[in-house]
C-alpha cells in the first residue's frame, strides 16, 4: 500500500511514517501536491550460515580434477564476465 504525504505531514510525524515504512508500507513524498520522493522498505538482509565441512581438508588437498575442455580459457571467461569493469 502506498500513502501520499506532504513534507510538513513527514516533518512532524516521521517516526510514525517510518514504521509504516518498516512494516511494508511505501511513502510517496509530495511537495506541493507534486511527488519528490519514495520511501520503500529494503530488502531483508540474507543470512549467511557457515556449515562446519563433512571431512577434513587434508583428505582432498591432493586430489587432482580433469580439465573442462571448454573450448576457451579462464581468463578469457574472467573477462568477458568483467566485461568494461
Amino acid at each position: 500500500m502506498t500513502t501520499r504525504v506532504r513534507i510538513a505531514e513527514l516533518k512532524g510525524h516521521l517516526s510514525a511514517h517510518l514504521r509504516a515504512v518498516e512494516a511494508g508500507e511505501t511513502v510517496e513524498v509530495l511537495d506541493r501536491d507534486r511527488p519528490i520522493a519514495r520511501i520503500v522498505p529494503i530488502e531483508p538482509e540474507r543470512s549467511i550460515v557457515l556449515m562446519p565441512a563433512r571431512r577434513p581438508f587434508a583428505e582432498i588437498r591432493d586430489r587432482v580434477y580433469p580439465t573442462a575442455n571448454w573450448g576457451i580459457s579462464s581468463l578469457e571467461l574472467l573477462l568477458e564476465e568483467r566485461g568494461d569493469r
